[in-house]
């Protein structure tokens, strides 16, 4: 499966953003789908995953109530719903998907085995 994200730019703190992420090859029956973010200079982070077929985790504390993810299976796509955002936020962010992923490690990057190229997010202050 191939994995084409979308939807970043720059906006201010406070403002929300909707990331899509759509599958090319296949669909996403079947597979866990994670968003991830990489800041310069640091690791990439888990952000939010659902392991299929409905399993559903968040990562840091600072992401809970702010961050969503959401599956469209008709469009083959799936969203990361992003609300008041920070400067801290500021990262590309990343779809990967894993035919295989126990929940316990969902939140792990070496997990997945498809990435899509990523969309550059920036929020100023």
């Amino acid at each position: 499966v191939q994995l084409q994200a979308s939807g970043g730019g720059l906006v201010q703190a406070g403002d929300s953003l909707r990331l899509s992420c759509v599958a090319s090859g296949s669909t996403f029956r079947g597979y866990s789908v994670g968003w991830f973010r990489q800041a310069p200079g640091k690791e990439r982070e888990f952000v939010v995953g659902i392991r299929w077929p409905g399993s559903s985790a968040t990562g840091g504390d600072s992401l809970k109530g702010r961050f969503a993810m959401s599956r469209d299976m008709a469009k083959n796509t799936v969203y990361l719903q992003m609300n008041s955002l920070k400067p801290e936020d500021t990262a590309v962010y990343y779809c990967a998907a894993a035919s295989r992923v126990i929940y316990s490690m969902i939140g792990v990057p070496s997990s997945y085995e498809h990435w899509g190229q990523g969309t550059q997010v920036t929020v100023s202050s």
